[in-house]
């Protein structure tokens, strides 16, 4: 599948090296020396994206009135720009289906943009041989290796989509979702069951009703659409054993000053400030557990329910898998963090301790988010042929 032509979405670019995150819509970063805010029009987490340091290119605003002179476009990753920029979707999907290059849309034409049928829009109305389709786009910027997912965090409005478009096509109008890969290395795509299970599940209910297609693109450094483009398998079997409500997860906490708490039977520990990354796992209703552990108010009863208590702030991240990780993702976490607390939420496993101590939080450091892609996304590289 190879274009006839090089889609160019921006005609210059700036590079800048990112800093961090003000909000949904902005970052911060430093442009030959000189820190400034930029619009960010992205409101993924992007967590396996961000890190300080990491090069940024940017688009100059023409709208004098803008609060911000630049918006972020792109992020390098391992030296591949990965577009940001998720209004420009559109665009490029509706490039490749003027040009016919993806499968089972050779044929298709834009009617319009926007398609509005009952109480929804969709990004396209379509004729794909001769017969309406609407078709829904959505960007993926989170990967591991070989392996892409979406989203990277909970969407009622995807989920919303899915269960619309499953609806049109009962009532005999066919309709799609194209999940746009802007990574050209990935060979498979799954709903991120980890991030938004509730997705998942209308993704798997929703296959016979709506044509899923993923495609992955790549860039090239002037933001120019490259040559290799390629269409997702889409491991059903795979995603229908691993998207259930069991597995393991982390909960980090911050704890701002020093401290000393009374854990249970542990007793009183001293706690530095840091942050603590606890591992826990659950065979069943693992979303409970860890609503649970979030929850300050509540009886007492894990060691963590004792730290919880005492901290600020506290995020939670599952890691579902239909085999036991818990252990495998304490030792992992043991090799990157700076202390930990003995004996802590291990008293009935042979574990040393299941809380671990960092000075800074972990969502900034690459090598915590390596060690997560590769429990949630590239051990299952293994499983796929």
């Amino acid at each position: 599948m190879n274009p006839d032509s090089r889609l160019a979405l921006f005609p210059s670019t700036t590079k800048a090296s990112f800093i961090r995150r003000l909000n949904r819509f902005a970052i911060e970063c430093s442009i030959d020396g000189t820190v400034m805010p930029v619009h960010l029009p992205n409101p993924g987490r992007l967590w396996e994206l961000l890190f300080p340091g990491r090069t940024i290119y940017l688009s100059e605003n023409r709208d004098v009135s803008r609060k911000t002179r630049y918006t972020a476009v792109a992020v390098e990753r391992e030296g591949t720009p990965i577009v940001l920029h998720t209004h420009r979707t559109n665009t490029v999907v509706r490039w490749l289906l003027e040009r016919g290059v993806i499968p089972e849309f050779e044929n298709a034409e834009v009617v319009r943009p926007e398609a509005s049928v009952g109480h929804s829009r969709f990004d396209f109305l379509l004729t794909n041989d001769d017969r309406p389709l609407f078709l829904e786009v959505k960007s993926c910027t989170l990967f591991g290796k070989t392996i892409a997912m979406f989203p990277d965090a909970v969407t009622t409005r995807g989920r919303k989509h899915l269960r619309e478009l499953a609806e049109l096509s009962r009532q005999g109008i066919p309709s799609a979702v194209i999940f746009l890969v802007h990574w050209p290395h990935a060979r498979y795509f799954l709903p991120d069951y980890h991030t938004d299970l509730d997705f998942a599940r209308t993704f798997i209910e929703s296959r016979n009703d709506i044509m899923m297609k993923a495609i992955a693109v790549e860039w090239s450094h002037d933001l120019s659409l490259g040559t290799h483009i390629r269409q997702l398998e889409i491991p059903w079997d795979l995603i229908g054993r691993e998207a259930h409500d069991s597995g393991s997860y982390i909960i980090i906490l911050n704890i701002r000053e020093d401290t000393n708490i009374s854990i249970g039977k542990l007793g009183t520990i001293h706690f530095q400030r840091g942050f603590y990354l606890y591992v826990g796992s659950a065979r069943r209703h693992l979303t409970q557990r860890i609503q649970r552990h979030l929850r300050k108010r509540k009886k007492f009863f894990w060691h963590i329910d004792y730290l919880r208590n005492h901290a600020d702030q506290c995020t939670a991240l599952p890691v579902r898998s239909s085999d036991p990780l818990e252990h495998e993702l304490a030792d992992a976490l043991r090799t990157i963090t700076h202390w930990y607390i003995p004996g802590f939420g291990s008293s009935d496993c042979s574990c040393e301790t299941h809380l671990f101590g960092m000075h800074n939080n972990p969502l900034d450091n690459p090598q915590f988010m390596d060690i997560l892609l590769d429990f949630r996304i590239n051990r299952l590289d293994k499983e796929l042929p």
